[in-house]
């Protein structure tokens, strides 16, 4: 891509020859699971809560436990993937979480599931990490590169949206425990053919960023920030302004040990890539409008227009099939033809757009009229940003910073998913507590609290716009 900076990965080698689209697809099978399974619990929680005995409370960290250690290890895995060798960190990362999957799916009480999902965030973390550092080192070429991050974007976003089919079917045909078990074989063959097939990474030793300190710093400052983020509605402000406070105390120290540090684990040069901060950025937002989509139009669907769990995972099978169509057979080529500047602008305004017009969804909507389209609107506009998006935040780091970056991209894509939700859904939730207190009935006030989320999603959406429009600007040669 014309747009992108940065030198590009050296292509790496092995002792065995394999085409490169294996390696593609073990990647992506591996970042599936991950990505899975952050989706398919949201419909069986209520088959969850039932069958464990979880308080309203207890039954949130069935999510936060996976949600903490996965979003406050990724910047740290990323860079030990770059010094111990990338291919290490992930084959560690599927065996971990695959191991931790099962765990799960044997759980007969509270604490055993919720210490298993902990694990299994670890292992998703130390998978997700890598992805994106391996990807650019298997695909130097631009136009190659930008294929690659297209199809493994498509799967990402199929399988993010099919985890909450996938939810609901499991759980309701077998029961809760088989939306673990079924990473078992999966988990098995993905790492079986990434120790065949995946090209032997060696690192740059640990000597040249092993710093241990600063790991320590920014791994609980990342783990406060998810913590602080995704309890913020069921904690008062006093219970989450101390946690927010050390958070922020432990990145100012971390900021000024990585100044310092002879070896740093974060090179803090590489935050003055216009591309690399500006695209980080843009992902925030972008990414916490469509989780708070994907979120609160379930709960539309289900509280609003009275779907069951397996009718609303059919509802949102068209916006994965969109995006996988659109990914695959025209992301790279407009890309190519338009620049991934233009072609993520244009995605951004079709994202405002479908999110806009789903604000206006009433409390006695239809599926078909007041859901489909601009959820379909919103599936194209994804799909055209994700991957110029990827492919700029890639290109504004250096070949032996490939895993630091993918890390940081994946952290924010947490982190922005995270504030997204618990935004979100709090703004919703009073909005319809002050409603039912003045009188409304149960439907119109859910509904209404649903449209301010859907608003304000709309203001965050439009903002991911104006800040790709000011920062991603490519530079006059």
């Amino acid at each position: 891509m014309s747009t992108t900076t940065g030198t590009p990965a050296a292509p790496v080698t092995s002792s065995r020859t394999y085409p490169r689209g294996a390696s593609l697809v073990v990647l992506c099978a591996g970042a599936l699971m991950t990505i899975l399974d952050g989706t398919i619990v949201t419909v069986a929680m209520p088959a969850v809560q039932r069958d464990l005995g979880f308080s309203g409370p207890g039954l949130a960290w069935v999510v936060n436990a996976y949600l903490i250690p996965f979003g406050g290890l990724l910047l740290l895995f990323g860079r030990l993937g770059d010094l111990v060798g990338r291919k290490r960190m992930f084959t560690a990362g599927l065996a971990v979480f695959t191991a931790a999957s099962v765990a799960c799916g044997l759980a007969t009480g509270q604490g055993a599931l919720v210490a298993a999902r902990a694990v299994q965030g670890a292992g998703g973390a130390m998978t997700s990490a890598v992805v994106l550092g391996m990807l650019v080192s298997l695909f130097p070429e631009p136009r190659e590169r930008t294929r690659a991050i297209a199809v493994f974007s498509a799967v990402g976003s199929v399988g993010a949206t099919l985890g909450t089919f996938l939810g609901g079917a499991l759980t309701q045909a077998l029961s809760w425990h088989w939306i673990f078990l079924i990473n078992l074989p999966i988990g098995v063959a993905a790492w079986l053919a990434a120790v065949r097939i995946l090209a032997r990474e060696p690192g740059a030793g640990l000597r040249r960023g092993a710093d241990a300190p600063g790991a320590a710093l920014v791994t609980g400052a990342l783990m406060l920030t998810v913590y602080v983020i995704v309890g913020s509605g069921d904690r008062s402000a006093a219970a989450t302004l101390l946690p927010a406070a050390l958070a922020l105390a432990l990145l100012v120290a971390f900021t000024v040990r990585q100044a310092r540090a002879e070896h740093p684990l974060l090179r803090l040069g590489m935050l003055r890539s216009r591309a690399l901060s500006g695209a980080n950025g843009v992902q925030i937002l972008m990414v916490a409008t469509m989780y708070g989509f994907q979120f609160i139009g379930a709960l539309y669907l289900q509280r609003v227009l009275g779907l069951g769990e397996l009718d609303t995972g059919l509802a949102f099978l068209p916006a994965p099939l969109a995006i996988g169509v659109l990914m695959l057979g025209l992301s790279a080529r407009v890309t190519g033809r338009f620049g991934a500047y233009r072609v993520l602008l244009a995605g951004l305004v079709l994202i405002t757009a479908g999110m806009a017009l789903l604000s206006r969804a009433p409390a006695d909507g239809s599926y078909a009229a007041d859901v489909l389209p601009p959820m379909l609107l919103m599936a194209a506009g994804f799909a055209a940003a994700m991957p110029p998006l990827t492919g700029l935040a890639m290109g504004g780091a250096r070949a032996e910073d490939a895993g630091l970056a993918s890390g940081l991209f994946n952290t924010t894509q947490v982190v922005g998913g995270s504030l997204g939700l618990a935004a979100l859904s709090t703004l919703a939730a009073s909005r319809t507590d002050g409603l039912l207190h003045a009188g409304a009935e149960l439907v119109p006030a859910t509904a209404a609290g649903y449209q301010l989320a859907f608003r304000v999603a709309t203001v965050i959406a439009a903002g991911a716009l104006g800040l790709a429009a000011v920062t991603l600007r490519p530079r006059p040669a």
